[in-house]
């Protein structure tokens, strides 16, 4: 079992910047890939950022070019650093881990609002 513990969402304004924050913690897994998703009211969750152990990352092409995913695989920890922020980036944030035993888990969400 892993578990995920976000932080760091908010409101800001349109062209700000937020950094949300995903520590994971648990027994017996290896990490895969950790990254962004989200999810906008009435829409479908959708790919923000990935990041693999191995340093690979891919983005959405919505937020290529502003958002920045990085980690620390000693802390078990991934960074989503979001600037030039727009409206349209209003969503729940969730993180997501996938391990070597092809298990998924999420977090539980952070809420991310751009407006004036």
């Amino acid at each position: 079992q892993v578990q995920l513990v976000e932080s760091g969402g908010g409101l800001v304004q349109p062209g700000g910047s937020l950094r949300l924050s995903c520590a994971a913690s648990g027994s017996s897994y290896i990490s895969y890939f950790m990254g962004w998703y989200r999810q906008a009211p009435g829409k479908q969750r959708e790919l923000v950022a990935t990041l693999t152990t191995g340093g690979i990352t891919n983005y959405g092409d919505s937020v290529k070019g502003r958002f920045t995913i990085s980690g620390d695989n000693a802390k078990n920890t991934v960074y989503l650093q979001m600037n030039s922020l727009k409206p349209e980036d209003t969503a729940v944030y969730y993180c997501y881990i996938a391990t070597m035993d092809a298990r998924g888990y999420w977090g539980q969400g952070t809420q991310v609002t751009v407006s004036s």
